[in-house]
Formats: C-alpha cells, structure tokens, sequence
C-alpha cells in the first residue's frame, strides 16, 4: 500500500515524524514523503529531518514563501502531477498549514484521504473544508 505523507511546514514534520517511522516497519507499506517546501530553511525545516530521524523527502516540491493564496495555489499546482504520477492508496496529511489545505483539495480529487484532528481549537474555513472532504479521522488529542 503505497502511502503519500504531505508536509510543509515544523508542526506537520514533528507530527509526521513517528507515523513515517511506525509506517518504515511494515514491509507492505510503501511510505513516500512529499515535502511542499512551505518551511524551508534550517531552522525551520532541516533540523527537524535531522533530530526526529524523518528520512529525506522523496519529493521537495521547493514552494516557498508568499502570500496564503499564492503559496496554497503553487503547492496544489506542483502536487497535483506528482500525485497523478504516484498513484498512492492513501494521502495523510497532518497539521491546519497552507500545505494541509492545499493537499487535500488535490487528494480529495483522485485518491482516499486521512488526517489527523486536534480538537479543542477554533475552527477555521480551512479547518472546516478540510474536515468536509476527509475520508478517514484519526481523533489524535482531546483537549
């Protein structure tokens, strides 16, 4: 089962960083990791790949900073081949990030989808558009 895990920005790679490892353990899943580049420097990004041991991406998609539209519409335009391509079972995404939002508009489009859902916070147009085209929850805090 190939497993497309999309991340963009610190809080989704301290989230995704014991699912890659839990995935890496079962030899009939195939985990590919896909990072939107949302958060790319050092400090933001690479030190997180180094100190929770999350193995280099498979596919930097290089987005970048801009405005909240600009870099969501740049990271669905680059992931929308790369997921045609990949044909994954499943996307999970983890996180409320620009990268989130724009992972699930394309996923929700061509492939089954999970998340991961905090609750206790307030819920954004983005949180809510998220929840509506989810196809798996994963509750993973109650707060």
């Amino acid at each position: 089962m190939r497993i497309v895990n999309v991340v963009g920005a610190r809080p989704n790679l301290i989230k995704i960083a014991p699912l890659v490892t839990e995935m890496r353990r079962f030899p009939d899943l195939e985990p590919v990791l896909i990072h939107t580049g949302q958060h790319y420097d050092d400090v933001m990004s690479e030190v997180f790949f180094q100190e929770l041991d999350i193995p280099k991406p498979d596919y930097n998609l290089g987005v970048g900073s801009g405005t909240h539209t600009w870099q969501t519409a740049q990271v669905m335009l680059a992931l929308e081949p790369l997921l045609v391509k990949l044909q994954p079972d499943c996307v999970l995404v983890v996180g409320d990030v620009n990268s989130t939002l724009a992972a699930v508009l394309v996923a929700a489009s061509c492939v089954p989808l999970s998340r991961t859902l905090k609750l206790g916070f307030a819920v954004s147009t983005a949180h809510a558009r998220r929840s509506q085209l989810t196809y798996s929850l994963f509750v993973r805090d109650i707060v």
